[in-house]
């Protein structure tokens, strides 16, 4: 399997079938005298502008964590978690129930609740 090409970038959905962003970064876990393992798949912003530029990574996550976002560290699924890699890659967890949507959340109610029409 090419990890980067089939993982890096897909869509990311969890056991209900719902979105949950995408495959921001990837972690490799080095052993001595072994190869390399999959250890983990992230998901958020600080991640991919890490991708991008670094310092600037250090910018969003304090930009973020100032307008009250609560999560400015990726959240990190285990490999093991992983159950499909197609089109989307599919993992057995539920995007509620982890920090994975906090983004959005935090959009939601700090932004687009605010605008007329936008609320709930």
């Amino acid at each position: 399997m090419d990890v980067i090409r089939d993982v890096l970038d897909n869509q990311l959905v969890d056991c209900n079938q719902r979105k949950m962003g995408k495959v921001d970064g990837i972690v490799m876990e080095l052993r001595d005298r072994e190869p390399p393992r999959l250890a983990y798949i992230e998901v958020g912003v600080t991640t991919l502008t890490k991708r991008l530029n670094p310092r600037f990574a250090g910018f969003v996550a304090a930009i973020a964590s100032k307008w009250g976002a609560k999560q400015s560290e990726p959240f990190r699924i285990p490999w093991s978690k992983v159950r499909d890699i197609g089109i989307d890659v599919k993992v057995d967890v539920e995007a509620e129930a982890t920090p994975a949507l906090g983004y959005e959340k935090w959009l939601r109610d700090r932004i687009i609740a605010r605008i007329p029409g936008g609320g709930r």
